[in-house]
């Protein structure tokens, strides 16, 4: 009965209740775009950045993370290439041998990331071979190189020229070669376009003189989720004292910190929209419970008890702020989902602001359930805080001062 009563009530005044709603539904709107867009941009730096590099496990011999050197590399022996039967969430292995070195062609020198790698198990975890721009993919016989297309761009090289390589090897052995161009591909992430040049690991470990050693071995693993199950299950499977098993956050804290960063920005500009839709709601609560004294009056002099009648009000905001989060979310749904298809892609200068600082110009949006629910959450929320004050008005109420208007 009162849950009928109160949805009666808040259409007695149409036109305040279809404001109230109005401005409800464009802060649930702006705020579900923002956020759904933030996560997107984040989503997808931190897919083109782990996903396509990095990896969401790797293993490195003890200290290795820290130094980042060759000579802390170790040999790939049957204890670690088992290691898939560690958790049925482990898909494979996919070794590599990293280190620096000077790439140069002519007069053009650049320094570049050199990775050794099994190319089919590379791709299996990576996709590196469906990211081809031109030219073929490696085999594990090659004794060629693959070009990010920053690094071909830099060079100026193209598929069938040749790059010379420089650089240290293992305990400090001198490392020099030259590799025909078998191919060119691209990351989405500006950063690895930048620096990484692919050899099949034979061969690298020809280069470096590191024959049958590896410096990490990239974890195969389906899903972002399984990620603590596999770390606790290697850990548990591989000596602490020689090897580290590391997780995509330890291994980059730096952009965590970024989109932590980026996060608090976005939650200054939640704060400041919901303060002001806080306040065209207090505002209209005021009005209504200035207008209905005299109702209140008379119910509760007739015999309607406080906390019933308080209730009711209550019931009428929380149920105001529901039907505005709901239609909010119902026209968020279309326009979210829009940019989900179809990216904010940026160009011209702005795009090359956003990759100086590393990021891909596009920006696609998240069509995630959670952020829709958040936004029903903080509305229900903020209705509920409220709506404390007309029942708190109701209390305090004297049916006689209430009637005569005083």
């Amino acid at each position: 009965m009162l849950i009928k009563m109160a949805w009666r009530n808040i259409w007695r005044n149409k036109r305040r209740t279809l404001i109230t709603i109005a401005s409800i539904l464009f802060a649930v709107l702006l705020a579900s775009l923002m956020e759904s867009l933030q996560k997107g941009a984040w989503g997808h730096m931190i897919k083109n950045v782990v996903n396509y590099y990095f990896g969401y496990v790797q293993i490195h011999q003890k200290g290795y993370w820290d130094e980042q050197s060759i000579d802390k590399a170790f040999v790939l022996g049957d204890h670690l290439t088992t290691l898939p039967a560690a958790s049925s969430h482990i898909k494979g292995l996919a070794p590599r041998l990293e280190s620096f070195a000077l790439a140069s062609t002519g007069n053009n020198t650049v320094g570049v990331l050199v990775i050794g790698i099994d190319p089919q198990a590379e791709t299996r975890m990576t996709k590196l071979a469906e990211r081809m721009q031109r030219g073929d993919y490696l085999a594990a016989e090659d004794e060629a190189a693959l070009l990010a297309e920053g690094i071909a761009k830099r060079l100026k090289l193209d598929v069938g020229d040749t790059i010379i390589l420089v650089s240290q090897g293992y305990h400090g052995v001198n490392a020099a070669a030259k590799y025909p161009v078998k191919g060119i591909v691209r990351f989405g992430s500006p950063e690895l376009n930048k620096q990484m040049v692919y050899l099949p690991l034979l061969a690298a470990q020809r280069f470096y003189g590191a024959e049958g050693l590896v410096t990490s071995l990239a974890v195969n693993i389906a899903k972002e989720d399984h990620v603590t199950p596999v770390v606790k299950a290697l850990k548990r499977k591989l000596d602490p004292e020689h090897y580290e098993v590391m997780d995509w956050p330890a291994m980059m804290p730096d952009l965590l910190q970024a989109k932590a960063l980026d996060s608090a920005g976005n939650y200054i500009v939640y704060f400041i929209l919901y303060l002001v839709i806080a306040f065209g709601i207090l505002g209209t609560i005021l009005m209504m419970t200035k207008e209905r004294e005299y109702e209140f009056g008379v119910l509760v002099a007739i015999g309607m008890g406080r906390f019933a009648l308080g209730f009711m009000v209550w019931l009428e905001i929380i149920l105001l702020g529901m039907l505005g989060a709901l239609v909010g979310i119902a026209a968020s749904f279309p326009v979210v989902w829009y940019f989900y298809v179809n990216p904010i892609r940026f160009t011209g200068d702005y795009a090359g602001l956003l990759e100086k600082f590393g990021f891909e110009p596009i920006f696609p949006a998240a069509f995630n359930a959670q952020v829709f629910l958040t936004q029903a959450i903080i509305v229900l929320l903020l209705t509920s805080v409220l709506a404390i004050y007309p029942i708190f008005k109701i209390k305090r109420l004297e049916p006689v001062h209430a009637m005569r208007g005083d």
